[in-house]
């Protein structure tokens, strides 16, 4: 039998950026140890404080119990919440898809391109909260500032996710539709559109995702109703962990399901998209 050499390991060299990164890591160590160290509890235990908080973790998930509502009427504030993010992900991949068609480079020309990833950079740049805050300004605080917020926000997520995804189709395609004679329009509906349904379909399930959890926390900071002022209410008005705990567990069973049904639906398109 002939000797296998030893395998040989290979060492990264000690070059100028791999020591900038370790002397980051080192001084962001030091900070953080110190920071603890010198932390003002303000005469507050951290052993009883974590205690405190393990048992309030025991009461909301092991615990859980609805006091003030009953069955439909948590059903009924979950549908708001649900209906809000997907109103607000129904707005914003219906206009961001057709901006996404001039913000991509490979359907639109390169200046018009720049000023519509630019502008949507800039609202991207700008919480949603924000958003949602500057228009109940004129719309006041509710549902209406939250959707218009939220789909605000939305649009300039989905131009960045759908024109990236326009960007990577195979040239070739579209330069075959081109030379066939085939116009601009023709060529997004026969071409961009069929070969790009999985993964815009993804994207907009990722947003309603997002526009869900945004949705809950709007209920409490906007006033726009849903299972987010009720958990607002319960956690801040008049502390109830156990009605909390129910809340939490409705929102995580909603999760949990949408992501089997993205799931589902996904797969649906892809074999359709074989076929």
């Amino acid at each position: 039998m002939e000797a296998t050499q030893p395998a040989r390991i290979r060492v990264r060299p000690a070059n100028k950026a791999n020591l900038v990164i370790q002397g980051t890591l080192i001084v962001l160590s030091i900070l953080t140890i110190y920071g603890l160290l010198t932390l003002d509890t303000r005469n507050v235990d951290p052993v009883a404080a974590f205690g405190d908080m393990l048992n309030s973790f025991r009461i909301v998930f092991l615990e859980a119990r609805l006091d003030n509502l009953n069955w439909f009427e948590l059903l009924r504030e979950l549908l708001i919440t649900v209906c809000l993010g997907l109103l607000t992900t129904v707005f914003g991949a219906g206009i961001a898809f057709f901006l996404a068609l001039i913000a991509a480079q490979n359907l639109a020309p390169l200046h018009v391109t720049n000023v519509v990833k630019a502008v949507m950079a800039f609202i991207r740049a700008v919480p949603t909260v924000l958003w949602v805050l500057f228009f109940a300004v004129t719309t006041g605080l509710g549902s209406v500032a939250a959707v218009i917020g939220m789909t605000f926000h939305s649009i300039s997520y989905l131009v960045k996710a759908y024109a990236e995804t326009f960007e990577e189709l195979d040239p070739g395609i579209l330069e075959a539709l081109r030379a066939c004679g085939a116009n601009w329009w023709q060529t997004v509906f026969q071409a961009v559109t069929p070969s790009t349904a999985s993964a815009l379909l993804s994207w907009t399930f990722v947003r309603f995702e997002i526009n869900f959890s945004v949705a809950i926390a709007m209920g409490a900071v906007a006033g726009a109703g849903g299972i987010g002022f009720d958990m607002f209410m319960a956690s801040a008005f008049y502390l109830n962990l156990r009605e909390l705990g129910m809340f939490t567990y409705a929102v995580l069973i909603f999760a949990i399901l949408l992501e089997w049904g993205a799931t589902h639906l996904k797969a649906t398109v892809g074999k359709i998209e074989q076929k």
